[in-house]
């Protein structure tokens, strides 16, 4: 590291440093009101089950078109997270976020006011853009707003249970939206949500102050956005996404579908290559971020909790609303108990987080979710909820919840908090593409058992999805407990940050020493 790059560091984290002076009061609020965002993200999937088939009905959208109006989201919102969160870590996280947030708020507006398939699609997809913008820059903020370990555990929680919640609730809350209103109003509710946020961190947030920049250091700052970089991870992702929606909705054997994955797979290949080539500071995921302690299984660990609730929830809804007749309410009510477990698991997460270390609570928490997952393949009756379908789910989601809130605290516990914005970036990626690729998998397995057994009304199909579920479930499992280092102990409120080496440490001290000897001159 450069003797300008330790300056740089040093002075970042000063400015950083006005969030953690902030009272007690304004911490609190802060933290809630960006959690809305976390919130928001997965509201925005989850409050669509109930409104997609009055939406298609109504606009003429075709069963196979109306993934989009979930895919399209999770498409921008995973590829930019990159970009989003390089820009927080370099630039001011307030802003990113209200603009993200403001964005978000006014195409959601939008949608609920358009009355065309190809316009709804489009502001889907805008939506991702707003939405990905909020994510990495609250996630900045909560780290250094709480800087100290167990209280940064605590805030993480919270903001990863707000996900959970978002999730959760949005069946709920779009099946009641759906039915006493119209669906409409499951976008307008979610534009009131996404602009009050923005407008509360412009008046709880002061400025977050940054070093000043002659016009030669702005463009070195601007340099290391790395534009190609993230142009070729955006890329990817974006590839990667349409190619398994497409793959599951027209099917696998097609053109559209094989050069996208293709192009995605060479283009993430050539992006990282050209990280590894790049001078440290200036690589938006330098190689060293991969040799960050379990960073590598903890992002494969984030594939899971969003693809579990996301197949769970694809694969029950359509049988209880189109087979079994179950209006949006009386589905959203059988959904109960992924909502049930939220409030009460997050508390039993956080009680058991402080008794034992962190790798054995996230491995319990993928057991217990072993054992809920495989009760669902049997839930083939409406008689057979009780026994099979409300069990399964209950346990299955806290068992979810329980390594996802950890997930999200061990990945902060070993990574620099400079880097928040990017790491932030790439384990939200990570929950997304989980999603979307679970998604399409469980839709080609049923899709194609069904065409030889029973058709479109059989439940063959969907066990055979849930199947696939389990098995990926086990596989997960199975490599945490390989590959996860048992390093993180439990979070006790004198334990000291785990974030980065003593070598860094070291670094980060001789910058700082620089700052106060030489800084001056810098900042002022």
């Amino acid at each position: 590291m450069t003797h300008d790059e330790k300056l740089n560091l040093a002075e970042f984290a000063q400015a950083d440093g006005v969030l953690a002076s902030f009272s007690t009061g304004r911490k609190v609020a802060l933290l809630i009101v960006v959690c809305i965002a976390e919130f928001l993200d997965t509201f925005s999937n989850s409050a669509l089950f109930s409104a997609i088939p009055p939406i298609c009905q109504q606009l003429g959208i075709s069963n196979a078109d109306s993934v989009w109006l979930q895919s399209g989201y999770q498409l921008t919102f995973a590829a930019l997270l990159l970009v989003s969160g390089r820009l927080s870590d370099l630039y001011n996280p307030k802003w990113v976020f209200i603009v993200g947030g403001i964005s978000f708020g006014c195409f959601s507006l939008g949608g609920g006011f358009v009355r065309s398939e190809v316009p709804l699609l489009v502001l889907r997809a805008l939506m991702g853009v707003g939405a990905a913008l909020t994510v990495p820059s609250a996630m900045h903020m909560i780290v250094h707003l709480f800087p100290e370990p167990t209280a940064q555990s605590k805030a993480i929680g919270g903001f990863s249970t707000s996900g959970a919640l978002g999730n959760m609730l949005g069946l709920v809350i779009g099946a009641i939206l759906t039915s006493f209103a119209s669906w409409p109003w499951v976008f307008y509710f979610m534009s009131i949500l996404g602009i009050l946020e923005s407008i509360a961190v412009f008046f709880l947030c002061p400025a977050i102050p940054r070093p000043k920049s002659s016009t030669i250091d702005k463009a070195k700052r601007f340099k290391r956005l790395d534009v190609v970089g993230v142009s070729l991870v955006t890329a990817s992702l974006i590839l990667f996404i349409f190619a398994v929606t497409s793959g599951a909705s027209t099917g696998w054997g097609q053109a559209k579908v094989i050069a996208p994955l293709v192009i995605s797979i060479v283009a993430m290949a050539v992006f990282f290559v050209y990280e590894a080539y790049l001078p440290e500071h200036l690589a938006a995921v330098p190689p060293k971020t991969w040799r960050y302690e379990n960073f590598g299984i903890l992002i494969a660990t984030a594939l899971l909790p969003y693809m579990w609730w996301g197949c769970v929830q694809s694969l029950y809804s359509w049988v209880w609303q189109e087979v079994y007749g179950w209006t949006p309410i009386i589905s959203a009510v059988h959904f109960l108990a992924l909502s049930l477990v939220g409030i009460p698991g997050t508390v039993l997460t956080t009680i058991i987080q402080q008794k034992f270390r962190l790798k054995w609570v996230m491995f319990a928490g993928e057991c217990i979710a072993i054992v809920g997952s495989v009760l669902l393949p049997f839930a083939d009756t409406r008689q057979r909820y009780w026994r099979f379908a409300f069990p399964g789910t209950l346990i299955g989601s806290l068992g979810v919840l329980i390594t996802f809130v950890t997930s999200n605290v061990a990945i902060f516990a070993t990574t620099p908090p400079e880097a928040a914005g990017v790491v932030a970036a790439i384990f939200n990626s990570s929950l997304q593409v989980g999603c979307a690729a679970g998604i399409a998998i469980v839709t080609s397995i049923q899709t194609s058992i069904q065409k030889t057994h029973g058709g479109p009304l059989s439940f063959v199909g969907r066990a055979d999805g849930f199947w696939f579920l389990f098995a990926a479930l086990c596989a997960l499992t199975l490599a945490l407990l390989v590959f996860m280092k048992d390093t993180i102990p439990p979070l006790k409120k004198d334990m000291a940050p785990l974030r980065i080496t003593e070598e860094e440490s070291a670094e980060q001290k001789v910058g700082s020493n620089a700052s106060d000897e030489e800084g001056l001159g810098v900042s002022s």
